[in-house]
């Protein structure tokens, strides 16, 4: 990616320091605010043209999809290898992950094409080593150490099949809401055992929840 920026995209960077300060987070490297700030262009961008998210203003991506997945990233657990963002969507938490967190190997699973194309042109544009599966994440054929998902329709049987691909030992992570907390955890089935809420910034309601499943 080249030094120079558009003045827009530099105050963007700075803004998103300031979330993160104001959330208690540290801040970020050079590099990792230079890739926030192409993947908002590229947001925006695309977003013209493909409903990739209802949240389209700059300040809003920042807050709430940018700080949110921050949080996320850097609430997974050390040890981690590989990671499955299942419906990732516009690529939230695991294009995230993938800039705060460079030691895992992201798969990215989406299995609208349009939103797919997005996440290729994403990861080649921010320079990550993420993997797009533009496809169901069942077809993949493997179980991951750690399975993300951010709160989508029909969301708890998409917790039945995330929790289908975490292996033993593995971990599920979860951007949820604690009024939904109750039913995704039944949805997640017995095995797992559910860590304290990591409560989102700017928010009483939006949580990131660790699940582990205990490797019997």
């Amino acid at each position: 990616m080249s030094d120079t920026h558009p003045p827009g995209l530099v105050a963007a960077g700075s803004r998103l320091g300031q979330l993160l300060a104001a959330a208690g987070q540290p801040t970020l490297t050079d590099r990792q605010t230079g890739q926030f700030e192409a993947y908002l262009s590229l947001l925006r961008k695309w977003n013209a043209r493909v409903n990739l998210t209802a949240i389209r203003d700059a300040e809003g991506i920042l807050s709430r999809h940018f700080v949110e997945s921050i949080v996320c990233a850097r609430a997974l657990p050390q040890g981690i290898a590989n990671l499955l963002d299942l419906g990732s969507g516009a690529g939230f938490p695991g294009i995230p992950v993938a800039i705060c967190r460079p030691e895992i190997a992201v798969t990215l699973a989406e299995s609208q094409g349009k939103k797919s194309a997005f996440l290729q042109e994403a990861v080649r544009t921010l320079g990550l080593e993420a993997q797009v599966h533009a496809g169901r994440a069942e077809d993949l054929g493997q179980k991951f150490d750690c399975v993300t998902l951010r709160a989508v329709d029909r969301m708890e049987q998409a917790v039945r099949v995330a929790a289908g691909l975490v292996r033993p030992d593995g971990w599920l992570a979860l951007m949820t809401t604690q009024a939904e907390l109750a039913a995704v955890k039944a949805a997640a089935g017995d095995g797992f055992d559910w860590q304290e809420p990591v409560p989102l910034p700017g928010s009483g309601q939006r949580i990131v929840v660790l699940a582990h499943l205990l490797d019997k």
